[in-house]
């Protein structure tokens, strides 16, 4: 695969005009089956990311350009985040739980059962100022053994959203409404949470209030995807929605209108803000990994709060 391939920004609105950046995608990895779960860490300049048929996380280096198994086998992991330790949380959807990687490399098992029962296939993960993490349990990887261990839902079919207090260990469903709640991401100041319904026609983004205690309210559809389905998503500092489809990453004014388009040679699966300035962006789509210099900045969060 070539190191550079064609990118294009198609303006759909006027809020789109300057939003934009590097024509070309960086081609940093092109030998995947299936590229999901980016997740940068700024401390180490290096981006990790899930080859979830091939049941490995890989690792690229800034500084070297090199591409290499950072854990094999890895439960079939799909979403990736980063707390607020600079600790990799992971959906292990084969493995159905959520886990985090300490900083001596050892796995801490976050989540596995609730009510005693067994998660479908954690599926997209992310973590608020509060340390609560924030994850979807759709059941693509308990469907067949290409990405997961073909297996019977506990849950009589239904798909949740999770939140875990990893102090307390308190899970608790957020939304029990969704056919297939996939990515997720927080308003910059969190007070709103976006999150994709996959599989449900047509495939869409549903935003909803955060109170103070992590319940969730309204859940009115902020957009309908107009090409294939949504994944993954995350927000810039302005608000606007990034979602990826089947044509590339859809952009959304906070107001949910779709102002434009990053058009990519493979349907993309997800993407991650990375850099000093956070206007590097990542994408997984496909087989290959992406990256790509732009003039947005990925969401500033607020600091982690004193509990």
């Amino acid at each position: 695969m070539p190191d550079t391939v064609p990118a294009e920004f198609r303006l759909l609105d006027e809020r789109f005009r300057d939003l934009d950046g590097d024509f070309v995608l960086t081609v940093l990895h092109g030998d995947a089956r299936k590229s999901e779960g980016p997740a940068y860490f700024a401390a180490g300049r290096y981006l990790v990311w899930s080859d979830i048929p091939n049941d490995r996380l890989l690792r690229w280096d800034e500084t070297t350009g090199a591409v290499g198994v950072f854990r094999q086998p890895s439960g079939y992991a799909n979403g990736n985040t980063i707390d607020r330790q600079g600790r990799l949380i992971t959906c292990e959807q084969g493995n159905r739980r959520v886990t985090r990687t300490e900083h001596d490399g050892t796995i801490t098992v976050l989540a596995d059962r609730y009510t005693g029962k067994r998660l479908n296939s954690p599926n997209d993960v992310v973590v608020r100022a509060d340390g609560t993490i924030w994850f979807t349990d759709p059941s693509y990887g308990i469907n067949s053994d290409y990405e997961g261990n073909k297996a019977e839902p506990e849950f009589g079919g239904s798909c949740y959203v999770f939140r875990l207090d990893p102090r307390t260990g308190e899970l608790r469903v957020v939304a029990d409404d969704f056919f297939r709640p996939n990515g997720l991401a927080f308003s910059p100041d969190e007070q709103q949470l976006f999150i994709v319904d996959t599989r449900q026609e047509p495939s869409h983004i549903r935003v909803f209030d955060v109170t103070a205690d992590g319940t969730l309210s309204g859940g009115k559809i902020f957009a309908e995807c107009d090409y294939g389905r949504f994944d993954g998503l995350r927000v810039d500092d302005a608000g606007r929605v990034w979602a990826a489809a089947w044509d590339g990453v859809h952009c959304f004014a906070p107001d949910g209108s779709l102002i434009g388009k990053l058009l990519l040679p493979e349907p993309a699966a997800n993407l991650t803000f990375g850099g000093p300035k956070r206007n590097q962006l990542y994408l997984t789509a496909g087989r290959s990994v992406y990256a790509l210099r732009v003039t947005f900045n990925g969401a500033r969060y607020p600091e982690p709060s004193a509990r």
